[in-house]
């Protein structure tokens, strides 16, 4: 009794090492832990999307809005005008210009409107008809207009969404949803063959090539740098369940056995080649076992040192995403799809780095 406690205690600090390690890398990468700013960013980082860098949540519930996309195309006497509207309890609680070109002086007197809209509702805000400056007419404008974009935005942002608006249930989500359930249940119960086919075929016709959803450490990082929608992110949330969950009540390996498009699809292959498998030796496989827990520790510590991520983008998952997937991904897919023919499941036993941190956290033999 007290060596099978020992081993779950050992597999719960396996796991929560893991997240502190995942959470590291979300903030050398992003600065950021669930949201929350926690160390500024350095000059090479990538830009953030537009979405990302027009709003955000600060730890006590206000809204930041920045205009530099909704407005880029509004200009006062020197360039773009970008502003900060920040909203509390869906009210304006101030706006801050950030850098512009514009003459100081005549941004100086342009920047008395800034205080106009405080304390105002977002409704209330958008009638409010504000007049230029005398004096700084091209300046004022661009703050004015700016505002317009950003309170627009605000008010979408700012709606109570019911929800089914939260959980944005079209067929795709809700199918993706059924499957992920089904494998994620169903084979706890159900061990027959020919069920254990049709779910491989449904995580790899739905989950894989409709739905492009899967676990990867890009969106690991993502979630730990961002937080998690969770309404939005109800399928990838119940494949980390599995993947990290479960195995501490006994299930080791589900999402990778159970669940996972890549997996089900290299299985599916060796499923229709069962003459003709390669023999490989004891040795081999052992030492391409070693090559993939290499791999893993020297990609983990090029990220801890953040001397590259880029490595997450070609992942062999995202070549489920036929149309944006990059050529060199997917040419990696189709390289380990036809191995699979031959091998099993050669990508999730002797490369991938995702699989390969689900074992670490299981405290598993890898």
């Amino acid at each position: 009794m007290i060596n099978i406690k020992n081993k779950k205690m050992a597999q719960v600090l396996s796991l929560f090492a893991c997240f502190i390690i995942t959470a590291i890398l979300a903030v050398v990468r992003d600065g950021r832990l669930l949201g929350m700013q926690v160390r500024s960013q350095a000059s090479n980082v990538v830009q953030r999307s537009a979405v990302v860098d027009t709003l955000e949540r600060l730890p006590d519930g206000t809204l930041v809005i920045r205009t530099l996309q909704l407005g880029k195309n509004i200009t006062g006497y020197g360039g773009p005008v970008p502003l900060k509207i920040y909203v509390k309890d869906k009210k304006v609680a101030k706006i801050v210009a950030e850098k512009n070109h514009e003459t100081p002086e005549f941004f100086h007197e342009a920047s008395r409107l800034l205080a106009a809209w405080n304390g105002k509702t977002i409704a209330e805000a958008q009638q409010m008809k504000v007049d230029a400056v005398s004096g700084a007419t091209f300046s004022s404008k661009a703050i004015i207009g700016n505002v317009e974009q950003g309170l627009a935005f605000a008010a979408k942002s700012t709606r109570e969404k019911s929800i089914w608006e939260k959980m944005d249930l079209d067929i795709k989500t809700v199918s993706g949803l059924l499957v992920v359930l089904m494998a994620a249940i169903l084979p706890l119960f159900i061990h027959r063959k020919n069920y254990r086919t049709l779910q491989l075929v449904l995580n790899v016709a739905v989950l894989g090539f409709w739905c492009g959803t899967f676990i990867s450490y890009a969106l690991m990082v993502g979630y730990l740098a961002n937080g998690v929608n969770v309404w939005a992110s109800l399928i990838p949330i119940m494949m980390l369940v599995t993947a990290f969950i479960y195995p501490l009540f006994g299930k080791k390996n589900y999402y990778c056995t159970n669940i996972c498009p890549c997996g089900s699809l290299q299985e599916l292959a060796g499923k229709i080649n069962k003459r003709h498998r390669w023999r490989m030796s004891t040795e081999v496989a052992l030492a391409l076992s070693r090559f993939r827990e290499i791999l893993w520790a020297v990609l983990l510590m090029l990220m801890l040192l953040d001397v590259t991520f880029k490595w997450m983008d070609y992942e062999v998952f995202s070549a489920f995403i036929i149309q944006s997937a990059s050529w060199s991904v997917l040419v990696l897919g189709i390289v380990f799809l036809i191995l699979s023919f031959f091998v099993p499941r050669p990508y999730c036993r002797f490369l991938c780095p995702t699989g390969t941190l689900f074992k670490v956290a299981q405290n598993s033999k890898l």
